[in-house]
């Protein structure tokens, strides 16, 4: 954090095949060690496995499941008098977009099918019929900030 003013946000371009900001964030998540076109075919290879298996649109597959692995609240920890509370928070749509991306990347990666494309086609799948890991991480975080409702008063 600077101490003078705020971090400005950076703007995402597009990407190139469907022109959609949301498939261009899920390519820079997906890329490692700069190789971004391989993250490219990776996910454009995995739409069109989700399109074979749905008979559906890859894209309104893909915006649902990033939609469904979504957290609507989650916790921030606050020390109060010495002690150390988990305070519930709504969470702001980017940071929610981005969590849900990151979820879904990580369960694909943690899969045990052979090629990555596999693993991304059926982990947006899973989290399209709510389903999969990135979905229970959701619902784990949802349970956390049930369960410490008690302490939401503490709010900043």
């Amino acid at each position: 954090m600077p101490r003078k003013g705020s971090v400005k946000r950076r703007e995402v371009k597009p990407d190139a095949v469907f022109q959609s900001v949301l498939v261009a964030k899920f390519i820079n998540c997906i890329m490692s060690k700069g190789k971004k076109s391989l993250a490219e075919k990776m996910l454009y290879d995995a739409f069109v496995l989700i399109k074979e298996k749905t008979n559906e649109d890859a894209l309104k597959v893909f915006y649902k499941a990033i939609d469904n692995a979504k957290p609507r609240i989650e916790v921030r920890s606050r020390r109060i008098g010495g002690a150390t509370y988990q305070i519930p928070i709504d969470v702001p749509e980017f940071r929610a977009t981005s969590l849900g991306i990151r979820w879904i990347i990580d369960s694909a990666r943690r899969r045990n099918e052979k090629t990555m494309v596999e693993k991304l086609c059926n982990e947006i799948l899973d989290a399209y019929n709510n389903r999969g890991t990135a979905i229970k991480k959701r619902e784990d975080t949802h349970k956390m900030a049930e369960a410490n409702k008690a302490f939401a008063h503490y709010r900043w």
